[in-house]
């Protein structure tokens, strides 16, 4: 009994241990970067979304240089978690958890400055990007991948990169190497809705003219040469301005950036961090727009960066509760507190074994004194067989204690020890009976036949 009870505590005890390991916040590092971007600020407010409602997960952001650097710092197990650009190599062991937004190329051409071109015959306005051999255009961020978004655009338009000047230029400069006429046409990416994009195109209107977005007609063709990039368009009025900027839709190609996971991450890790993700998302819409973007990863086999099985699991709505995960090991585990009750209980018997063969001694001596009681002639004798099954009785109760005998091994020494009483009371009576001269004859005569 006290090693099942010991047993079962132990059992209490390991899951109770378990479901403290399984529940205890959890830790995870995200590498996020360039610095003040919108993907830290989002970041930033997720993490403190996850503290403020005491969830499982919790966030440490890792500040990169950018989401190069971010996917590096996954790649060399620096970060659990990664925010990357889909058209950025993405590490081997990286996989997709949620889309944290969709971002657009948008390139554009600002109208001439007035007084330019005075005295000389002006540059022909550039309305295609096959218009773009031999002049400047400006990339808005110092990012490299920007710079390969703008070659890979332009050599499906069948413009040789080598015949067009680049310059980049920080975002918070933007402004201000528009307004300077740094660049003959520029290049932006981000969401539709951002902010320096738009700031960007804002500083390019000028009273001399109109805007002229360069529409990406080979965007079919880029998607699918690079699976990374896939056919958009940007709408009319997306960058507003009166009237709206552009007048009408531009065809154009867009890209992902995506929170990527450890594939070595736990699967039921990964599932939580996404639950609370989505669950967070609706309340941070009102103050950090940007949180609306965030989406559920692509789950089709085919997709660009295979997802994580926890994402996979939360958004087909297969998710493992606690049971569901550790069930295995709560029935292994009481198989084995079974058979650790069961080896206990034979160990504890085999060391009770020599008590046992003692009270068996004894009960067999009990049983030849209720013989020896029935026969007796000697009340003197009587009372030494019962002082002797008293030392008998107090024997059986301790080895009853320490469990050395079962209680249906008791009940019959209880019979035995009542007929030993009961003749033992019959003797002592029908002695008392019987004349003192006639015992003393009785017991001369038994002596002499013995002899």
């Amino acid at each position: 009994m006290f090693v099942t009870l010991a047993g079962i505590l132990a059992l209490a005890g390991t899951l109770a241990g378990a479901y403290y390991f399984a529940m205890r916040p959890e830790m995870l590092r995200i590498a996020v970067g360039p610095a003040n971007s919108d993907d830290v600020k989002v970041v930033q407010a997720l993490t403190q979304a996850f503290t403020q409602v005491h969830s499982h997960i919790r966030l440490r952001p890792i500040q990169t240089e950018g989401a190069a650097a971010s996917s590096q710092a996954l790649a060399d197990g620096k970060a659990d978690l990664a925010i990357i650009r889909g058209d950025l190599d993405v590490p081997k062991d990286a996989e997709a958890v949620a889309t944290l937004r969709k971002n657009v190329a948008v390139l554009w051409v600002p109208p001439p400055a007035k007084g330019k071109g005075r005295g000389k015959k002006a540059d022909p306005k550039i309305t295609k990007i096959a218009e773009l051999a031999g002049h400047r255009v400006g990339v808005v961020g110092r990012t490299p991948a920007n710079v390969n978004l703008l070659k890979v655009i332009l050599q499906q338009s069948g413009v040789d990169p080598g015949k067009v000047e680049i310059v980049q230029f920080p975002a918070s400069e933007a402004a201000d190497a528009i307004r300077n006429q740094r660049a003959d046409a520029y290049l932006a990416a981000g969401p539709v809705n951002s902010k320096i994009t738009a700031d960007a195109v804002a500083a390019s209107t000028r009273d001399s003219g109109t805007l002229t977005f360069l529409a990406i007609d080979s965007a079919e063709a880029i998607a699918q040469n690079h699976p990374a990039y896939e056919a958009s368009e940007i709408p009319a009025g997306a960058f507003g301005g009166s009237p709206g900027r552009p007048d009408d839709e531009v065809k154009t190609i867009s890209f992902s950036h995506h929170i990527v996971a450890r594939k070595t991450l736990s699967e039921s890790t990964v599932a939580a961090f996404t639950r609370q993700l989505f669950s967070v998302r609706q309340a941070l819409m009102a103050e950090f727009p940007l949180a609306a973007k965030i989406e559920t990863p692509d789950t089709e086999k085919d997709a660009a960066i295979p997802v994580h099985p926890g994402a996979a699991a939360f958004v087909d709505g297969e998710e493992k509760t606690f049971i569901d995960r550790y069930s295995d090991y709560i029935w292994w585990g009481l198989m084995l507190v079974s058979a650790m009750g069961s080896a206990g209980a034979w160990f504890a018997g085999y060391l009770k074994k020599d008590e046992r063969y003692n009270n068996s001694t004894l009960r067999e001596r009990l049983l030849d004194m209720l013989a020896a009681a029935r026969r007796s002639d000697s009340i003197e004798e009587l009372d030494r067989m019962q002082t002797e099954a008293d030392d008998i009785l107090r024997d059986t109760l301790q080895c009853f204690e320490h469990g050395a005998i079962s209680e249906g091994a008791l009940t019959a020494f209880n019979i035995a020890l009542d007929q030993f009483h009961n003749a033992v009371a019959d003797r002592k009576a029908l002695l008392n009976s019987i004349p003192q001269n006639l015992q003393r004859a009785a017991a001369q005569f038994r002596a002499s036949g013995t002899m």
